[in-house]
């Protein structure tokens, strides 16, 4: 093997995307599953400010939700609650029967347990003082 340099840094100038997507390219070829799809609900205000948000993906029959927030202003109003329910709808349009998602025991373990999300597993100790939060729902 050639030489080769390591380069650490906080933003990889494109890595996040070039690893998504030699990840995706193997993931397809291993597992024949080539339906991989972003999904991005926004919420806006009518000025157009970003009130809450979720991203996430499908693929392979599967729906993943990597973020949702809501503004703090806007908590309580259950625009987090339209999220996560237009997010399901379109993760089962897609033909998918479960989703997942990872969360903090700070943040909202109780909000996705209320919507019928099972832990499924949990990363003690991140961060400190804290857990992740592995949870998943089935859809049908």
């Amino acid at each position: 093997m050639a030489e080769v340099r390591l380069e650490v840094s906080d933003s990889g100038d494109g890595l996040r995307a070039r690893l998504d997507e030699e990840i995706s390219s193997f993931n397809a070829a291993v597992t024949g599953w080539t339906d991989g799809r972003l999904l991005g609900i926004s919420a806006r205000g009518r000025d157009g400010d970003l009130q809450a948000g979720l991203f996430g993906w499908t693929w392979g029959g599967c729906g993943y939700i990597d973020l949702l927030w809501v503004r703090e202003d806007c908590r309580g109003s259950g625009l987090g609650t339209r999220l996560l329910a237009a997010a399901e709808d379109e993760i089962g349009q897609r033909g998918c029967d479960q989703v997942a998602l990872s969360t903090h025991s700070f943040q909202a373990p109780g909000f996705y347990a209320r919507f019928g999300y099972r832990e499924c597993g949990r990363t003690p100790a991140y961060p400190r003082g804290y857990d992740q939060i592995h949870l998943v729902k089935r859809l049908r």
